[in-house]
């Protein structure tokens, strides 16, 4: 038995790990790579994957850096079922649309900008959408639901158990067994794995004893801090912001944290703590479809009573939902003091990025993360303190108040992770970290030998693993010696340097040009210093 993997490797999005066992080839989760630009190219890379040759793929939650590259591999060929359970259908329908529609929106944007440059349409893949609406539309076909605790046999000799990881709605970590050649292989993937004593999940249900586990590490390196604290923060930040008369800029991803923060008000408002004037915009379309979807599966939240699955009026007399773009486009223009929830989760697409635009530059708003921010993403450069981030091709300063509230999280903290395993039977597991960066992971697989005593593997982006039950998990393919790309400097310094060469070679042709030619000339050597600069104070 082989397994490849294809994402969520010393990394924390693009979760794919592709099994290879009773001659059958299938995937746990396809999703989508985010952060920088070299990160989100390995989104076009799904050839690598053979789609067409998947034979069916176990989804454990509907998030995007889990579920994003369905309709992609789909589109290649895929024509297997995908089974999940009943509310991940239901919300990686909306997800993957929602997807799709911003994958066209940015290629339509890429072509527009390469035709302004060059004169041409644009006829290469760079300025393609990974996938379109179309695309996204095909995905919920192939849908096999299975209830939490059922069994399914997608193949003889592989039966899966779907179990409540308690991270988002209807999320899931999968017990395999696999039987090949009379011997038969017990396999955990925890999906993202979620926090006891949250405010709307259940708390995860525990593992049954299994020869290798594949568990995230997220929060690896860290625990969180408890709802007390939690609450306390959020509070100290609305009335930074309310005693500013100014607005709460809050990125948070659609499915499950903009629900838990709706809650979140509702019960800092019960205890006075929200102020009774301060209006509280939902922007994102996605987000307001989601919670229709709360509100048909309420029965698999911890808490019913919530009343989030009626009339939210009723508990928060301030919210507003925005759908349209106007309506969107209007809240930047309103004054005095606002909170405003939007997506994306880590500021690296969507409505919240135009509310960054406007506001992280007033030194009166707060801008309150309450999500994991991944590597290369821009919510993950103000976390570790940029004075500045590129958006819509413009530098914009960073002077609100950054507050990170590491109490919402969906995923288990350090010491809940190990709670998790050590609940289990596990005197002769193999554990393999997934989903999180080198820190984290490093550090969490230190306290997994020292109290377990059970060997521990991290493995990389595109490695591939034998598994040979009682024997540590053995390397035998590396196809890429690192989770990230090498960036070849000097090459790049080269290149930079032969350009300015150029130019200088050329200055005496431009001298001769007319005045207003060599004024416009001199603004776009003047934009490119302004650039370099900017890439001067990040380093």
């Amino acid at each position: 038995m082989k397994v490849h993997f294809l994402g969520a490797a010393q990394t924390v999005t693009g979760s794919c790990y592709l099994i290879e066992a009773c001659g059958i080839r299938f995937t746990v989760d396809c999703g989508m790579h985010q952060g920088n630009s070299e990160i989100e190219a390995r989104n076009f890379e799904t050839k690598n994957y053979r789609p067409a040759d998947i034979d069916f793929i176990l989804l454990t939650h509907a998030h995007i850096d889990h579920s994003g590259l369905l309709p992609r591999i789909i589109h290649e060929g895929f024509k297997g079922a995908i089974y999940c359970t009943p509310p991940t259908a239901a919300l990686a329908g909306l997800m993957l649309e929602d997807s799709a529609h911003i994958q066209e929106m940015e290629a339509e944007w890429k072509r527009k900008k390469l035709k302004r440059h060059t004169g041409q349409n644009a006829k290469n893949q760079d300025v393609e959408p990974l996938y379109t609406v179309e695309d996204a539309k095909k995905v919920p076909d192939q849908f096999r639901v299975v209830e939490y605790g059922k069994t399914v046999e997608p193949h003889p000799g592989i039966v899966v158990t779907y179990r409540d990881a308690g991270h988002i709605l209807g999320s899931a970590f999968l017990e395999l067994s696999i039987t090949e050649e009379g011997k038969t292989t017990r396999l955990v993937f925890s999906g993202d794995l979620g926090r006891p004593g949250t405010l709307l999940m259940h708390d995860p249900v525990v593992a049954n004893q299994a020869d290798y586990l594949f568990i995230e590490s997220t929060y690896g390196d860290r625990n969180h801090k408890n709802e007390e604290a939690t609450f306390d923060e959020l509070a100290e930040a609305i009335a930074y912001s309310y005693n500013n008369r100014d607005k709460v800029i809050i990125p948070a991803f659609a499915v499950g944290r903009t629900q838990e923060i709706l809650y979140c008000l509702y019960l800092l408002r019960q205890q006075g703590k929200l102020p009774e004037d301060m209006p509280i915009f939902v922007d994102s379309p996605l987000a307001i479809r989601a919670t229709e979807v709360f509100k048909t599966f309420k029965d698999y939240l911890d808490t019913p009573e919530v009343k989030l699955t009626t009339n939210m009026a009723t508990l928060l007399p301030n919210v507003k939902f925005t759908l349209d773009a106007a309506e969107s486009q209007a809240l930047n223009e309103m004054k005095g003091p606002a909170i405003i929830i939007s997506a994306s989760g880590m500021c690296n697409a969507g409505r919240i990025q135009h509310h960054l635009r406007h506001n992280a530059w007033r030194p009166t708003a707060s801008i309150v993360f309450v999500g994991y921010q991944g590597v290369g993403t821009p919510g993950r450069r103000i976390v570790d303190g940029a004075s500045s981030i590129r958006l819509f091709n413009e530098d914009i300063a960073i002077k609100a108040k950054v507050f990170t509230i590491g109490g919402f999280s969906a995923h288990a903290g350090q010491s809940q992770i190990l709670d998790w395993i050590r609940k289990m039977p596990h005197s002769s597991m193999q554990v393999v970290l997934v989903h999180g960066e080198e820190k984290a992971q490093q550090t969490l697989s230190g306290l997994i030998k020292e109290e377990f005593k059970l060997p521990v593997s991290i493995p990389g982006y595109m490695e591939e693993m034998e598994l040979v039950p009682g024997v540590m998990p053995e390397v035998v393919v590396t196809a890429k010696a690192q989770s990230y790309a090498h960036v070849d400097w000097e090459l790049l310094l080269e290149e930079t340097e032969s350009k300015m060469a150029k130019l200088r070679a050329r200055l005496e042709n431009a001298q001769s040009r007319p005045w207003d030619e060599q004024v416009d000339i001199r603004d776009r050597v003047l934009e490119l210093n302004k650039e370099l600069l900017s890439v001067l104070t990040q380093l």
